[in-house]
């Protein structure tokens, strides 16, 4: 029997693929598992393998505890499993982007972040200034300089401070801090956070990561973002934070996009009404950018959707429409010139 050379070449590829497969089918997206598990039965059993563990943990290993997807939507079962996207527990520099991130392998784990990171985390982020820190020891104490509110932005304890990771003043740079698992809502609505367990009043839940960029750069993505928008369903996670002087006057803009790269925050849906959810923004000792931390705005309780308001500001004509379902909804997402 005469077996051709396309045949032969495609089971060698076939049995290398299965062979390797744990070292190869993590760092597929989502479109590549999908193709090559159409290709055998062996690839499919291995694919749906990579899928269920990518459902398991959105954070692929990188936060205290998984955060996993539920998709309870029959009509979005097999076509939305999972939301894909790369992960980062904290800011990046834009030119510092991974194009491929593994996940979907249970051997997968922060404890090599360099294979995710290249090296950078907020570290990176720091003043190029001399950075300095507390020396309070262990555990700071109310005498710290890096505890408090200046001009309503907090501070906490940065790279520089002496005090250990366990410091209670070192909440937003610790990850995620309450379970959370991502949930498919109904209707027009798409991905949602929601809380898997009680959080109380003031506590914190986690920062916006993913890429800083420039205003110029945020403006240029944004153009694309509307573009995106108008062919079809397309929703960006582009947020634009101003820090204030007592003035008024704006002296630090921070242009953050989650869309490609970002946390669970990524998936907290606007309230017209307010939502149960705060914002603050958090400066760590000697860093040049401040975080924007999420806090429990008041008591709430689990399984209960997590939500704030996007601004109040709309501007454009072409907003998107807003499904939150609150009494006070406008219909429209909130919008402004970036």
């Amino acid at each position: 029997m005469k077996i051709s050379n396309k045949t032969s070449n495609r089971n060698s590829e076939e049995s290398f693929l299965v062979e390797n497969a744990e070292l190869i089918l993590p760092w597929l997206t989502h479109q590549q598992l999908a193709n090559l598990s159409l290709t055998s039965k062996s690839l499919h059993k291995l694919s749906l393998s990579i899928t269920l563990n990518r459902i398991k943990d959105a954070s692929r290993n990188l936060e205290n505890f998984p955060i996993p997807f539920l998709n309870n939507n029959n009509n979005h079962n097999q076509n939305h499993p999972y939301s894909y996207f790369l992960y980062t527990p904290s800011l990046l520099l834009s030119n510092n982007i991974p194009r491929y991130q593994p996940w979907g392998d249970n051997s997968v784990t922060s404890s090599n972040p360099t294979t995710v990171y290249n090296g950078n985390d907020d570290d990176e982020l720091v003043s190029l200034v001399d950075v300095v820190g507390c020396d309070c020891g262990e555990v700071c104490g109310d005498g710290c300089g890096c505890l408090g509110f200046c001009d309503d932005v907090g501070r906490e304890c940065g790279p520089g401070c002496f005090c250990e990771v366990g410091c209670g003043n070192r909440v937003s740079r610790n990850g995620v801090a309450v379970r959370v698992k991502i949930v498919r809502c109904g209707g027009h609505k798409g991905w949602g956070l929601f809380a898997d367990q009680v959080v109380h009043k003031g506590q914190f839940l986690f920062q916006y990561a993913g890429e800083l960029l420039t205003t110029k750069e945020a403006q240029r993505r944004q153009q694309y973002y509307d573009e995106l928008s108008s062919r079809g369903r397309f929703s960006s996670a582009l947020l634009v934070v101003r820090e204030h002087l007592p003035s008024g006057n704006a002296c630090l803009r921070l242009n953050i996009d989650a869309t490609r790269i970002g946390n669970v925050a990524r998936f907290v849906n606007h309230s017209c009404d307010g939502g149960n959810l705060s914002t603050k923004l958090i400066r760590s000792s000697g860093a040049l950018f401040p975080r924007l931390c999420f806090f429990a705005l008041k008591d709430i309780q689990k399984d209960e959707e997590l939500t704030f308001s996007y601004g109040e500001i709309r501007k454009r004509s072409s907003g998107l429409p807003c499904y939150c379902n609150s009494p006070s909804c406008l219909g429209t997402l909130p919008s402004e010139d970036t």
